[in-house]
């Protein structure tokens, strides 16, 4: 069965609440597919047997009705290749009884739901080192997809960019934080950030700027590159570059090609720029996009002038 929501003018609708506790069997914990930051996500499986994934929304006192269906028509109107597809949400408000201190009191219980097309896998169930696994062309389409996404993310990690049966990308949890960020820059404890991926100005000052997804896009690109352990705390960034570079270079000897060792140097070259400490350094996603895009063509790129070897790479290691 074809499936209809692969395409970018999919419909979407409001479900109920009783129709999505229905397709998920009353949100089991054996249709549990994932959890996150933001919320547990669960498979539903509709009438037709068409699967959808169900994004339960952890509960927010300050997201309303209004700036609930606000951010999901922004978020239905982010179309991309590279993103996962809304399909649908449910915004519900009930009244349950619940005890407290021996009496049974009333309270309102508020549920959000977004609900997406449904992909199985996610990169980091393929993600393993340069001896084996995906290929070196499949893995620099998936950087490339990766980096195309057009959406202000700040979770970017491998476990939120799913992989559908053409290995094609598509970035899961698009746009939710825009619900999820603290009312106050100083306020970390309602931020739904993945420790090793979030950048210094965050974890030292609560800044959030526009590069924060350059940042996460390092370690990224260096897991896509490298496999799970990456690399040494100590390793100079100088090393590290010529390392990868010559385990690249030894697969794809048989190859000749001299086009791909060129994209592993540029893949190495941005990763080691979007970890710059200062975030002004790190390049802009339409720098890294055009990089990837001009790989072997003449001239020097912007990443290429700014590039300098040196500083040590100890953010590459996740636990």
């Amino acid at each position: 069965m074809a499936n209809k929501f692969e395409h970018t003018n999919v419909i979407t609708r409001e479900f109920t609440y009783q129709y999505l506790e229905e397709i998920t069997d009353n949100f089991s914990d054996k249709n549990i597919i994932g959890s996150g930051g933001y919320g547990v996500v669960y498979k539903g499986v509709l009438p037709n047997g068409e699967k959808i994934a169900l994004k339960k929304l952890y509960w927010k006192q300050d997201i309303g009705d209004t700036e609930f269906r606000n951010e999901f028509t922004n978020l239905m109107r982010a179309q991309h290749r590279n993103i996962t597809q809304l399909v649908g949400y449910c915004y519900n408000l009930r009244e349950q009884r619940v005890e407290h201190n021996g009496e049974y009191i009333s309270v309102s219980v508020e549920e959000r739901v977004l609900c997406f097309e449904y992909l199985p896998e996610s990169l980091d169930k393929h993600i393993t080192d340069i001896s084996d696994g995906l290929d070196w062309s499949t893995r620099f389409k998936i950087i490339k997809g990766v980096c195309e996404d057009p959406i202000y993310h700040l979770d970017l990690k491998p476990d939120n960019i799913l992989l559908d049966k053409n290995m094609i990308p598509k970035i899961g949890d698009f746009g939710l934080s825009k619900l999820f960020l603290p009312t106050q820059t100083n306020d970390t404890s309602q931020f739904a950030g993945t420790p090793g991926y979030m950048p210094p100005e965050y974890i030292d000052r609560s800044e959030i700027t526009s590069k924060f997804d350059v940042f996460s896009l390092d370690v990224v690109i260096i897991r896509i590159m490298t496999g799970k352990e990456g690399f040494s705390r100590e390793m100079s960034s100088q090393v590290f570059f010529e390392h990868v570079h010559e385990n690249w270079g030894k697969r794809l000897q048989a190859t000749m090609s001299s086009l791909k060792l060129e994209e592993v140097k540029t893949c190495i070259k941005i990763a080691l720029k979007c970890v710059e400490v200062d975030s002004e350094k790190r390049p802009t996603i339409a720098e890294i996009v055009y990089e990837l895009n001009h790989v072997g063509t003449a001239g020097s790129s912007p990443i290429e002038q700014v590039y300098i070897f040196g500083s040590a790479i100890h953010w590459i290691y996740i636990a």
